[in-house]
């Protein structure tokens, strides 16, 4: 059967009214059949103020992600994590410090604190005390090395050298009376720099509460008879 549309006309109107609506939309045109929809589309751009909110938070955890990468490392040309320290760095060679490397100091630091540092002391079957080598602080953060015999060098201006438990601010190597010792050279980067003249480990720890961004540890052992 075949319907004019002069004679029924309700019959052939579209079952959806091709209704024809513009919007704007964050600044572009669009057309939209719906009125329906253009109105749930204008109520979407009300909340451009919060989309801009979650890219900026997602921004902002991308870069302490980042920063969370790139941890801060600690090294040493003369020995690696866990191994033996040459004697040239010890009581029975030069006794002079090792040369030192470290990256990653995160931003915001404003100094470094460098603690060399025995918890094997006096014997490593049965320790009693932490026994402290080596304390250097207020480093510049844009420091990214010691050399060799750092304390006889030339050290950045505005380091300064703490009290060692050999009661002396130049470097003290392992020296174990019994057994091989574990010697901790721990760098710590603070956000604040320390108002402390001939300070010793445990002044300082107490001034760094609180204020550490960051940290790294190398681990090296010793023994008298090494070589």
């Amino acid at each position: 059967m075949v319907v004019n549309p002069a004679e029924y006309p309700s019959l052939c109107r579209p079952l959806y009214p091709q209704k024809r609506s513009f919007t704007e939309v964050n600044g572009m045109e669009l057309t939209v059949s719906s009125p329906v929809l253009v109105e749930k589309m204008k109520h979407g751009s009300l909340h451009r103020n919060s989309r801009m909110t979650v890219i900026h938070l997602v921004t902002a955890l991308i870069v302490l992600w980042g920063n969370a990468a790139m941890a801060m490392t600690l090294n040493s040309p003369a020995f690696q994590q866990n191994d033996h320290i040459p004697s040239k760095y010890t009581c029975e060679g030069e006794d002079v410090s090792p040369p030192l490397t470290w990256e990653g100091v995160p931003n915001g630091a404003k100094s470094l604190v460098l603690i060399v540092d025995d918890p094997d002391a006096p014997d490593p079957k049965a320790p009693k005390m932490v026994w402290v080598h080596w304390v250097v602080y207020n480093i510049p953060p844009d420091t990214k090395s010691l050399p060799e015999n750092a304390g006889k060098a030339r050290l950045p201006q505005g380091v300064l050298l703490g009290l060692n438990d050999f009661k002396k601010t130049e470097y003290g190597g392992p020296c174990p009376p019994i057994g091989r010792h574990r010697y901790f050279h721990k760098l710590y980067a603070l956000d604040i720099t320390l108002d402390l003249k001939g300070a010793t480990k445990s002044q300082i720890e107490r001034a760094m509460r609180g204020h550490v961004l960051a940290d790294a540890e190398l681990i090296g052992t010793f023994q008298k008879g090494d070589r």
